[in-house]
């Protein structure tokens, strides 16, 4: 019996299937998404445990669209989000709003070290 429910939205389907793999391996059901619309749609349809949220999608900040759609969401509102990108590393890194504070519990910058991402999963969780 899977341990939690985990939300992976990702438009990299290397990247979902990399963390599928390492997750599943780890006893967590994986879901997943390749967009923001998606995700959302994942959250009500299936009531995750946890989100691992990528930042540029289908546009540069789609991930910060739907932290903030979460954030106004009673039922989710309460959900732990990682949010995971390469931002810092590519020509997009002034357009994050580092003014904000985006609706997340942790950050993870890609390439996602397994046992970084497993630890922070666990805390998250209260396992």
């Amino acid at each position: 019996m899977p341990s939690a429910r985990i939300l992976v939205v990702d438009d990299d389907p290397d990247f979902v299937e990399i963390m599928r793999t390492i997750l599943e391996a780890n006893d967590y059901e994986v879901i997943s998404a390749a967009n923001g619309n998606q995700g959302l749609a994942q959250v009500k349809a299936h009531k995750p445990d946890l989100m691992i949220l990528d930042i540029m999608m289908s546009t540069v900040l789609d991930g910060l669209h739907v932290s903030e759609m979460l954030s106004q969401d009673p039922d989710a509102r309460y959900m732990p989000v990682i949010m995971v990108s390469s931002i810092a590393d590519t020509p997009y890194a002034h357009v994050f709003p580092m003014e904000e504070q985006p609706h997340m519990d942790a950050w993870l910058s890609k390439p996602v070290e397994p046992r970084a991402l497993l630890d922070k999963i666990a805390e998250l969780l209260g396992a």
